[in-house]
């Protein structure tokens, strides 16, 4: 069940809500998000349901044993840890090992078809953090199942995160308030969020596919650039806007998440770029992997390697294919160059933005790609110059349309930060002086807009079928 479909929009998320606000006690409140989430993720995935309560109840017994001081605890630790990646490498990787293991060596060992669980790096890697956190001491071991259950399970971040630490949570699940405030918080930035999926992504994302899977003799420097610029913003609204739902589905039932995002398109160097997107991903492989290897602690070739490391993992996690690992070493590569020739970050504001905004799409040329190939290919029409032919000035004019336009101009203005401008002009955090004085009249216009833009996107989403999720798939 993905959140931009209308049996999410119009029978699960108003049932579950109705509930849970009729419902008095949190103990209950707990125990129907648990059910609520199981039936979410069963939905499309019936079977491998049980793989995720196997998963959280493995890391619920590790994180006990951990925490007995007559326990081994390193021991228990390690087990863990392979356990749980083992696992996530049987459903994702086996295939990819073996095709390239067939590659290399000629071999025909049968490659196995398994279908990937969805969600699986996301709720694995929560639960990595659980065990591995009760081990450094820094939370409790939560003696309540029920409670880890609920931590590993909860469907607004379950599918496609962000990736939440027990820690930022464990409070909130024993304790936590459904506030008016909250719910109308949460219900305008799921609205937003969803208005970014659907009216955004899915629009650049038609457009995206038709170039990436036309072939060569309809590519030229113009088509190229069109759809690498299409796929460029699908995969930040698609993924920010999961987040965005996500975010305020968390809020509408009392719980506060972390930002994922932090406007990523308006960074100034690669860096930069990756402190501000997918910021749950980020600072998990630093807490819980390049800082275990060392970090930047034991000389800097030593750094260097570990670096590379993280970001052959971080490629690897998003997909098993060579594709997202060069994506990631790609991405690895420009952080060293950045540290390596400091006068990159020396350069005027305005060069050092174009220059990581032109890395990042050209990085995800190769994330979007099938094949390396196809991805070289790709980027080589992107600078072939004006080798404009009559197939490919025909394929950018039927992508052109008036509405195309409208939301490619709306996707430039979008990525710039004007929330925290806008912030500037708020009235007590709820409505904007410019709109008025009384922030009831502010509030009532909020709302109206917001109620306004979910009808639009229903609409939307009952004329068409095509409503993916690219996250889905990691």
């Amino acid at each position: 069940m993905v959140f931009s479909s209308l049996v999410f929009l119009c029978i699960f998320l108003p049932t579950v809500f109705l509930l849970y606000t009729l419902v008095p006690s949190l103990k209950f409140r707990n125990g129907l998000l648990i059910v609520a989430s199981l039936i979410f993720y069963a939905y499309g995935e019936p079977v491998y349901v049980l793989l995720m309560i196997f998963s959280s109840l493995l890391n619920y017994i590790c994180a006990r044993l951990v925490a007995n001081e007559n326990a081994k605890k390193k021991l228990v630790l390690v087990l863990a840890v392979v356990i749980n990646l083992g696992i996530l490498a049987v459903f994702k990787y086996s295939g990819f090992f073996v095709e390239s293991l067939n590659s290399v060596t000629g071999l025909a060992i049968p490659v196995p078809q398994i279908d990937l669980p969805i969600g699986i790096s996301f709720f694995t890697f929560q639960a990595l953090s659980y065990v591995i956190d009760v081990y450094r001491k820094t939370v409790d071991a939560q003696k309540n199942y029920l409670y880890v259950l609920l931590y590993i399970t909860f469907f607004p971040q379950l599918i496609a995160g962000p990736i939440v630490k027990y820690r930022d949570i464990s409070e909130q699940i024993v304790d936590r308030e459904q506030t008016a405030e909250k719910i109308a918080d949460g219900m305008r930035r799921f609205i937003c969020g969803l208005a970014k999926k659907v009216l955004i992504a899915n629009t650049m994302g038609q457009t995206a596919d038709i170039i990436f899977n036309a072939g060569n003799d309809y590519l030229s420097v113009v088509t190229a650039w069109l759809g690498a610029l299409a796929y460029l913003f699908q995969i930040y609204y698609d993924f920010s806007g999961y987040s965005d739902m996500a975010i305020g589905l968390g809020k509408m039932f009392g719980f506060d998440f972390k930002e994922n995002f932090n406007y990523p398109y308006g960074a100034v160097s690669v860096k930069d770029f990756w402190r501000k997107w997918h910021i749950s991903l980020s600072t998990w492989f630093k807490e819980y992997l390049y800082i275990p290897l060392g970090g930047n602690r034991k000389g800097r070739m030593r750094a260097v390697l570990n670096r590379l490391i993280v970001f052959f993992c971080t490629g690897l996690w998003h997909g098993a294919s060579w594709t997202f690992v060069i994506w990631g070493l790609y991405h690895g590569v420009f952080l060293l160059l950045e540290e390596f020739i400091p006068i990159l970050g020396r350069l005027p504001k305005v060069i050092n933005h174009i220059y990581a905004l032109l890395a990042v799409t050209v990085g995800f040329v190769i994330f979007r790609a099938d094949t390396i190939g196809q991805g070289f290919d790709f980027i080589g029409n992107m600078f072939a110059g004006f080798n404009i032919t009559d197939k490919s000035l025909s394929l950018a004019l039927t992508q052109l349309t008036p509405w195309f336009i409208v939301v490619f101009v709306a996707a430039i203005i979008g990525c710039a930060p004007i929330k925290p401008i806008a912030d500037k002009f708020r009235i007590n955090g709820s409505a904007t002086a410019l709109v008025s004085k009384k922030q009831n009249v502010a509030q009532t216009v909020l709302y109206v807009l917001a109620f306004a833009m979910l009808i639009w996107c229903i609409i939307r989403l009952s004329g068409t079928s095509y409503n993916p999720f690219i996250y889905f798939r990691f």
